[in-house]
């Protein structure tokens, strides 16, 4: 296989593993599964949301912070757009649009739309998280700076 080849599969490989792993995220999250919300980071990724950061040890926690359960008592999706994925050797940056939809009677409703910032490294166990930052898009230019 040629060099330029090997390339190309390479990239597409780390595409497809990436998408992926950002794909687990909202699953996770709606299944209220701590350990696998808290497997795609780095043992010191980050997550910043809102006024919120969590290190690698509150990861774990996401899920049971109040808002979340309540979230999860009334019946949720978090539902993530496909990746704009930017590769850097062993580095990646991906831009997704997100929207936490909460059941409201019969109907579902946006609690949440974000823009999000997905910085990501390649590890012994693939590629993982190691810093996301999500801001709701509300009229501010911090939000359209993420999908920048």
């Amino acid at each position: 296989m040629s060099d330029g080849l090997a390339q190309r599969l390479q990239a597409l490989e780390d595409r497809a593993a990436i998408a992926d792993l950002i794909a687990r995220y909202g699953p996770a999250a709606d299944a209220g599964d701590a350990e696998a919300v808290a497997a795609l980071w780095t043992p010191d990724g980050t997550y910043r949301f809102d006024d919120t950061v969590l290190d690698a040890d509150a990861l774990a926690t996401l899920v049971t912070i109040p808002t979340h359960q309540e979230y999860l008592r009334r019946g949720c999706a978090h539902v993530i757009s496909a990746p704009r994925i930017d590769l850097d050797g062993d580095t990646a940056v991906a831009v997704t649009h997100s929207v936490v939809l909460v059941r409201d009677g019969e109907t579902w409703v946006a609690e949440r739309v974000s823009a999000n910032r997905w910085e990501l490294v390649r590890t012994a166990a693939g590629w993982r998280v190691h810093h996301r930052r999500n801001r709701l898009l509300d009229g501010a230019a911090a939000a359209r700076e993420l999908l920048a």
